[in-house]
């Protein structure tokens, strides 16, 4: 019953393109939706809990499977300097964020201290630990390919 595909190859390619659109309006509609209740919320994570779960989910499901098929970007390099820069935009855009929720909450002249020492504290964990873990994915995703380029293909 629902096993035949009706789609020729033109929908098929129209609909994997309306499939792609649609998980990264979801993905960044959840990010951007989670950091505008926090900020609503006073920073509480219990409001966002549900959201960060879907998050996540969606985005350990997609690097996992790309990497476990030997994909990692359509338009970024799997090298040292790319995996750099991603590193330091994710550092700076967290550090960001840190410093504006620090100084929300704490309107003195300390909290300005106070925000400035958790946004760069912060933004030097996430770097660290971004560009770890794009390095190691990096190495996996070259060895799986690699590995699946080996395989002989299977007739059908």
């Amino acid at each position: 019953m629902f096993k035949k595909n009706n789609l020729d190859e033109m929908q098929e390619q129209k609909l994997l393109r309306i499939e792609h659109n649609g998980y990264w309006l979801a993905f960044w509609g959840l990010l951007i939706a989670m950091a505008v209740q926090m900020v609503m919320s006073g920073f509480e994570f219990s409001r966002i809990a549900g959201e960060w779960i879907v998050f996540m989910i969606l985005a350990l499901y997609m690097a996992f499977d790309c990497a476990r098929n030997g994909i990692w970007d359509r338009h970024l390099k799997y090298d040292g300097k790319t995996n750099l820069i991603i590193s330091l935009v994710a550092a700076v855009v967290f550090a960001v964020f840190m410093f504006g929720v620090t100084l929300v909450r704490f309107h003195d002249r300390a909290g300005v201290l106070t925000a400035a020492v958790v946004g760069g504290i912060g933004g030097a964990f996430v770097f660290a630990a971004c560009f770890l873990a794009l390095t190691l994915a990096a190495r996996y995703t070259k060895k799986r390919r690699q590995k699946l380029e080996e395989e002989p293909e299977e007739d059908e």
